[in-house]
């Protein structure tokens, strides 16, 4: 397999740089490329400390420097170091494919293909947006869970790490003497899950909250309404054996990781049956 060095050099962070290289790379078949990045090149002193690493392991440059001195920099060093020098996002593809000797595929939508969890990221970070704090509860049957649970019990912000790991999620409040929506217990394939939090915990949150919001207090962080209020709901999940997680020493990313395990099993319990 040929092995070629790819040097990335950008005056942000990279990203566009990087994204549209490993969409054109995926293209060339039997070659090994070796990325190196060099991000928040904005001063001669940076862009030379650069040209010194490209120096020590030549190799193609592809840059998206704007700024036209430190751009004129690298591309005459580049030049004295013999290397080929690429800005993008100009002919990019063809570039490579001259320069490695190998012609591309040409595969159209290939890149597509290798970012697929891209577009169901974008597409559960939609469904996540018009199915938040109970909205949109006709279409709940097309989430891949739901969660359930009093006020600041981390819904929203969990189901934002659902969606960005390609998840439909949908979150529902339980408010006390308010029921909850009937297509909620008409769902079977969906999980539901139950979010619950040490009482204490929960007005120690929700008082921040209303500081934040420059707020007097009231009923809402009251501690024995709180109390009844997560007794209430719990009892409501297990009436209608929904999984629970207690959330009070939990990070977002635990909890979330915690219910992907439990769509996992659902999955593998549904093919089986």
């Amino acid at each position: 397999m040929k092995k070629v060095h790819l040097h990335l050099v950008s005056d942000a962070t990279g990203d566009t740089a990087r994204s549209v290289a490993r969409a054109c790379l995926v293209q060339f078949d039997d070659v090994e490329f070796t990325e190196h990045f060099w991000v928040l090149v904005r001063t001669q002193e940076q862009m030379e400390r650069a040209i010194d690493g490209i120096a020590s392991q030549p190799g193609i440059v592809v840059c998206t420097v704007l700024d036209e001195t430190l751009r004129n920099t690298l591309e005459q060093a580049s030049r004295r170091m013999n290397v080929p020098f690429i800005p993008v996002l100009d002919q990019l593809l063809g570039a490579l494919g001259a320069i490695v000797g190998t012609p591309s595929r040409r595969t159209p939508g290939r890149q597509h293909a290798m970012d697929a969890s891209y577009f169901d990221r974008i597409d559960a970070m939609q469904y996540m947006t018009a199915h938040d704090d109970g909205q949109s509860t006709w279409s709940l049957d097309q989430a891949d869970v739901v969660l359930v649970g009093v006020s600041r019990t981390s819904k929203t912000p969990t189901c934002v790490y659902l969606a960005n790991r390609g998840l439909r999620s949908a979150n529902v409040p339980y408010v006390p003497n308010v029921p909850l929506p009937r297509e909620l217990f008409a769902l079977r394939r969906t999980l539901v899950v139950g979010l619950t939090l040490d009482p204490m915990r929960l007005v120690q949150i929700r008082r921040n909250r209303l500081l934040a919001l420059n707020q007097e207090e009231t009923s809402y962080v009251e501690i024995d309404l709180v109390k009844a209020e997560i007794a209430e709901a719990r009892r409501v999940f297990l009436s209608h054996r929904w999984p629970i997680i207690d959330v009070t020493r939990r990070s977002i990313e635990e909890t979330a990781t915690a219910i992907i395990q439990l769509i996992a099993d659902r999955q593998e319990e549904i093919v089986r049956t």
